[in-house]
């Protein structure tokens, strides 16, 4: 009964999380966004008390719960690793899986590397490591084009039905250095976790560790009677988190992730999920001591990191084909309005790319720059940044963009638009004013030179506020004439 009830809860929410990333409309997230703010990095680094001290709860009271029912990358292991079981079965091999030592070396290596990672602000790093992060970039890279692809097929349908039910959707490649770390992730995962079930959530992942932490001590756990118990070592063979020690009556309560199979699996009633704190059989397993010095290390190293965030404050009307836009050299990136800073911004970025996946304009996508590769850049190719839309501020999940109404966004300048005279279309005797024309913000003017003639844009650079439209609109290729370069501080002067 234990494990149909957590099958359940762990399908709605990866069925959930995956949604939210596949959707372009919006339309989910008012129902499913609080899925991704229970998520355990984007809590941390939105500072969200009440989500880490509720998952912390959550785990002393019933182990990892989370890392086989809240964590999407986690459940998707226990799919491929129940596919291979399945497979294995049927070959009559009841040994899909044996007891293997907790590998400490890795696993709290790679954990305080990611901790140090946060502190020096490597979010590069950060991101590679984090399972939210990982699962994000794999839908949104490699299964939303599909979702596109398949919902512009049902466009193409409903136009010629005169129906409005769906509507076409671009389907383009964001980032290619970012699509082959998504599929490299994907690849690394499906391996591991058919062959050896949770290797990644135990070796590699830092969300899982920290949170062995808090699961040695959990108030419900699997026990093993040892009178009961008759060595048939069924339960050992089945447990993908490898944490099962018959031979000596053990579990290794830090690996295990309370996905119940021992639980159905043992015939003889030895193995039951109940209140376990102070009983002689859940003594921890051997050589623990590893990871207690590693939580002491983690705790001095979060203090330090309090005390240094403390310290911060197509085709033409002919037939001509018209070139495709370049982006533009930019000095400082453009991150979205409802970032108090470029720097608060990807401090708290977790690369997860819902807002890249979310965004109607094709505004956002995952930057190329080593200092904060993956993590969402603006820049309008493709797009601009409409002042009616706060898509991307209703849904991060880590507080690296803030909740704004339309009329706050006005108030975000995330960018100045500079003119590059040469290549404006203005100075070969071609009138425009397109810039003039689409700027919401009406910091764009059509000055005459009184020696040409011709009516140049200036710009008002105290009322622009960055969004893109003049650069998006400027008919120059492939660099336009205007570009927008960003600012450090969006509520202040730079």
């Amino acid at each position: 009964m234990l494990k149909k009830i957590r099958v359940a809860l762990a399908i709605l929410f990866w069925l959930g999380i995956t949604l939210l990333f596949l959707d372009f409309t919006g339309a989910l997230h008012g129902w499913l966004g609080w899925m991704a703010k229970v998520q355990f990095l984007p809590a941390v680094l939105a500072l969200n008390v009440a989500v880490i001290i509720g998952l912390v709860l959550l785990t002393l009271v019933f182990g990892r719960i989370y890392c086989s029912v809240i964590c999407p990358l986690g459940v998707f292991q226990d799919g491929v690793a129940h596919l291979n079981v399945a497979r294995k079965r049927k070959k009559k091999d009841r040994k899909p899986y044996s007891f293997s030592p907790e590998m400490k070396w890795l696993r709290y290596g790679v954990w305080v590397l990611f901790v140090i990672a946060i502190i020096v602000g490597v979010q590069a790093l950060v991101a590679l490591l984090a399972p939210y992060s990982a699962w994000g970039r794999i839908v949104q890279n490699l299964f939303q084009p599909v979702y596109l692809w398949v919902n512009n097929l049902f466009a193409s349908i409903a136009e010629r039905a005169n129906s409005y039910a769906f509507y076409d959707k671009e389907v383009w490649l964001r980032s290619l250095p970012t699509f082959f770390v998504a599929l490299v992730t994907l690849v690394v995962v499906v391996i591991l976790a058919w062959k050896n079930g949770r290797t990644y959530c135990n070796t590699i992942c830092p969300v899982g560790t920290t949170l062995s932490f808090f699961s040695r001590f959990a108030m419900f756990r699997p026990v093993i009677d040892a009178e009961k118990c008759k060595n048939c070592k069924v339960c050992e063979h089945n447990c993908k988190a490898a944490c099962i020690d018959i031979d000596r009556h053990k579990i290794d309560y830090s690996r295990c992730v309370d996905c119940f199979n021992c639980l159905e699996d043992c015939k003889f009633g030895a193995l039951k999920y109940k209140f376990a704190w102070g009983r002689k059989e859940v003594t921890e397993p051997a050589g623990n001591d590893g990871g207690r010095r590693a939580f002491i290390t983690g705790a001095a190293l979060a203090v330090g990191t309090a005390a240094l965030k403390a310290q911060e404050k197509k085709v033409d009307g002919g037939f001509a084909t018209i070139l495709d836009k370049e982006v533009p050299e930019r000095d400082i990136p453009l991150t979205p309005p409802g970032s108090r800073s470029v720097k608060d911004f990807y401090r708290r970025c977790t690369a997860c790319q819902l807002c890249v996946a979310e965004c109607p304009n094709n505004v956002l996508r995952p930057s190329t720059d080593l200092k904060h590769f993956m993590q969402p850049e603006m820049s309008y190719e493709r797009g601009y940044c409409r002042p009616e839309c706060t898509r991307c501020s209703e849904l991060c999940p880590a507080g690296a963009i803030v909740k704004i109404t339309k009329e706050e966004k006005t108030q975000y300048h995330v960018g100045t638009a500079h003119v590059n005279p040469d290549l404006c279309v203005v100075e070969k005797g071609v009138e425009c004013g397109n810039c003039a024309r689409h700027c919401p913000a009406g910091a764009i003017m059509l000055v005459k030179d009184e020696e040409t003639g011709y009516r140049r844009p200036v710009v008002n650079e105290e009322r622009c506020i960055g969004c893109g439209a003049c650069e998006n609109l400027c008919p120059a290729r492939p660099i336009s004439a205007i570009t927008v370069n960003g600012r450090h501080n969006h509520l202040n002067e730079d």
